[in-house]
């Protein structure tokens, strides 16, 4: 049986990996402190034998140390996310996505982990303007979460190079699905907008909506995550990073107007509902649209849902469903 450490384990992507690898019969160890995530998320788990929950911070050396023992792999996604909160406190983002970062390395360097696959993010690319975004070629940060986020993977590198820990890196771009929380200053701009309109009230949209994303449904992310614990005897597949995405991009005109239509067919006042704009926002990259060819080479990932209504409705509104 697979040991897997899962940090951030209570969030939206941390508890689908816990209620995934546990279908897969893995023993799942969560760490997390609960600051961002929501003890609901892993409720059901509890009482599994397979689950164990560690209450801690990824800031305490210590608490890394116990959380890794024995255990094979680590699925690291315990941060602090959003551009917006790390404009608003640079030094809390710092201390959670660096300083927390580089514990759970040393922490799975001590406890010799197979392999250390963590989240990164799309933020990375900064104010490069090519499209599609090709995983070797990166801008400047834009924020002080995309300085994070690109330290992490220089740290992971040098952590692979110096005392041979097998790293991946994922580059996330705009997950959303189940169990996504709408509420929150930081919250997605998915669930966010769904819950605006199911209220009848106005979204509002940063800029003039031409903005561009390459949302990302749940269970592509888990996907990743089982072929970046699962590759073997490919030198050139660990050691590195990978978009983890759909490659195709939605302005965030479109995105309103495809949950508008969609949700008028079980309230026809949503419709009526007015879009409204605002400024840009600091820090946030123009469009975003992921080359996936790496993945698919390198790992054999082919992303089993795409963007569509049908689904994004499914997976987005019961956000905190089981």
């Amino acid at each position: 049986m697979q040991s897997i450490l899962i940090t951030g384990g209570a969030g939206f992507i941390g508890s689908n990996l816990v209620e995934h690898f546990l279908n897969k019969g893995c023993s799942v160890r969560v760490l997390d402190n609960f600051s961002t995530g929501h003890r609901h998320n892993i409720e059901l788990y509890m009482s599994n034998e397979s689950f164990e929950l560690i209450e801690g911070d990824i800031r305490d050396l210590e608490t890394c140390h116990n959380a890794c023992k024995n255990v094979d792999f680590v699925l690291h996604e315990a941060a602090l996310g959003s551009v917006p909160r790390s404009i608003n406190d640079p030094i809390t983002t710092n201390e959670v996505n660096i300083s927390g970062f580089l514990n759970m390395l040393v922490a799975a360097r001590d406890a010799k982990v197979k392999r250390f696959v963590y989240a990164a993010s799309s933020s990375t690319y900064g104010d490069s303007q090519g499209l599609p975004k090709v995983e070797e070629i990166i801008g400047n940060p834009l924020s002080p979460y995309a300085i994070t986020k690109y330290v992490n993977e220089l740290y992971a590198g040098i952590f692979s190079k110096t005392y041979g820990l097998e790293t991946i890196g994922l580059r996330y771009f705009n997950v959303f699905g189940r169990r996504q929380d709408p509420n929150g200053a930081y919250a997605a701009v998915i669930p966010k907008f769904v819950m605006q309109l199911m209220a009848h009230e106005s979204p509002i949209i940063n800029g003039d909506g031409n903005y561009s994303r390459d949302f990302t449904y749940i269970d592509n992310v888990i996907q990743m995550n089982e072929l970046a614990i699962s590759v073997v005897d490919n030198n050139d597949a660990v050691n590195t990073v990978y978009n983890t995405a759909v490659g195709d991009r939605t302005t965030l005109n479109d995105l309103v107007g495809y949950l508008k239509d969609f949700l008028s067919s079980y309230d026809d006042k949503i419709g009526n509902v007015e879009i409204k704009y605002g400024p840009n926002r600091n820090g946030d990259i123009p469009h975003s649209l992921a080359s996936i060819e790496k993945a698919k080479s390198l790992l054999g990932y082919q992303p089993s849902q795409q963007f569509r209504v049908k689904f994004l409705f499914t997976g987005s509104v019961a956000f905190r469903g089981r």
